[in-house]
């Protein structure tokens, strides 16, 4: 009998923590989506700053900008976190393909990283491969002095679009160095896209130290599609000019950090976070503005709401993702030096589409916690929970202090259409989408403040 009563007691006490946890999870949700201004910031911050390449007067003007927003949020504290992060510069650049016995410009983008070819035109024939394996059985005189057109395809069976670029990245990353270790003056790639449109990606490349440092540049998928016809009956020519270079020095940059403390355990921390800087082309919209809005959305709904999380809420606008990640490493640095507790670390970094679900990297005993929840979460259309999910920027927290991480995974259809390209501007952003992840992000760091599903 008392076993019975106490059964039913916990079971009702169950009920009633269920049910003022989907209340305030629809109050996060009516406070964002009726009055919420992270669309407003994302407009101010993609068209007064636009894109914003770490190092450049761009990325400081952000810095500046992302400063002001946190305050205007109501965060109790806002502070600027040192990172010296390098600069890699553009500039002027041309790619012109044999078509039709003629030479027509098309147009491209350098990656980024890249060393240009000191404003000189390089002229050469052009040899196309399909994929890595096709390269390696050509002999060194079959690829020395000519371009290397590397026409790998972005698999479309992948439904998860991240599988796709993850499979397809690699040409954009090593493809040069590959390249000119069997003596090729230069690489043409087919942009790691899912489009069906003719817009060039960038995006970060590497060289090995052992090789020499050729131009890269990446063409539009229909581009690519009417070259890869051309090399299919002839070795055609190319002309590749550039000035893109890295600039000698680090330049001083700052993450810029709000935060609200924790009414009853400060000392615990959640830390939410997007990147700050952004390719040089489009206004970084998708990648990553969307992320720092939605970040700094947070600390506002919560003072409008009144809410006194019972942990310190810390949002974070890192700086360098792109091309060296050294805001990751200055933020991870700094909290071990401060011996502080990290109880979770979560990243918007995927876009501004509706969410559909949020992925973990951590112990499965935690995973297991978060996903007695997930029923809160479908009136929200997040359903997935499956994913073993971080981001790049919390990963030094996760390597050097353990912290349980945590990424939102929008709806990823569209990402890779817009992802580092010129496409990828504020008019490309739905303000219901936008807010929407705000909400899933407002909610999943409350949840976790409130029940201690992170507890060590």
């Amino acid at each position: 009998m008392k076993s019975g009563f106490l059964t039913a007691i916990a079971f009702g006490l169950t009920l009633t923590s269920s049910a003022q946890d989907s209340l305030s999870f629809r109050k996060i949700s009516d406070e964002i989506m009726l009055y919420g201004t992270c669309y407003d910031n994302l407009r101010v911050l993609c068209k007064t700053v636009g894109h914003r390449i770490s190092g450049s007067p761009a990325a400081a003007k952000a810095v500046t900008w992302g400063e002001k927003a946190m305050k205007e949020a109501g965060a109790d504290k806002v502070w600027l976190q040192p990172a010296d992060v390098p600069y890699w510069y553009r500039g002027e650049e041309s790619l012109q393909l044999m078509m039709d016995g003629k030479y027509k410009k098309v147009d491209a983008l350098s990656l980024g990283n890249s060393q240009g070819s000191d404003g000189k035109e390089i002229e050469a024939q052009v040899i196309m491969v399909h994929n890595y394996d096709e390269f390696k059985a050509l002999p060194v005189t079959a690829v020395a002095g000519k371009i290397v057109f590397f026409n790998y395809r972005f698999r479309q069976d992948f439904i998860f679009t991240f599988e796709g670029y993850g499979d397809a990245v690699k040409y954009r990353g090593g493809s040069a160095s590959v390249a000119a270790e069997k003596g090729a003056v230069g690489v043409i790639i087919r942009s790691m896209s899912t489009g069906a449109d003719d817009f060039p990606h960038t995006g970060a490349m590497h060289y090995k130290d052992s090789t020499k440092r050729i131009p890269v540049m990446a063409i539009g998928n229909i581009t690519a599609d009417a070259f890869e016809k051309v090399c299919d009956k002839r070795t055609p020519l190319a002309k590749l000019k550039s000035q893109c270079h890295m600039m000698p020095n680090p330049v001083r940059s700052y993450n810029v950090i709000g935060e609200i403390k924790g009414s009853e355990t400060p000392e615990k921390i959640i830390t939410v976070g997007g990147h700050l800087d952004s390719w040089d082309v489009g206004e970084g919209a998708m990648d990553d503005g969307a992320g720092c809005v939605q970040s700094i959305e947070i600390l506002r709904a919560f003072k409008a709401l009144g809410l006194k999380p019972k942990c310190t809420i810390r949002a974070v606008l890192f700086m360098n993702e792109e091309n060296g990640q050294k805001g990751g490493q200055a933020y991870a640095d700094s909290a071990v030096a401060k011996h502080e507790n990290h109880i979770l670390a979560i990243e918007t970094d995927a876009g501004g589409f509706s969410p559909r679900g949020i992925g973990m990297e951590m112990s499965q005993d935690k995973k297991e916690k978060v996903i007695k929840y997930k029923d809160l979460f479908l009136p929200y259309g997040v359903y997935d929970f499956t994913r073993e999910e971080g981001g790049s920027d919390i990963s030094p927290l996760g390597e050097k202090l353990k912290v349980p991480m945590a990424g939102l995974n929008p709806d990823c259809q569209r990402y890779f259409d817009y992802h580092h390209t010129n496409a990828d501007i504020f008019e490309n952003v739905n303000h219901r989408e936008l807010k929407l992840g705000a909400v899933v992000l407002a909610q999943f760091i409350y949840l976790v403040s409130e029940q201690g599903l992170m507890d060590k």
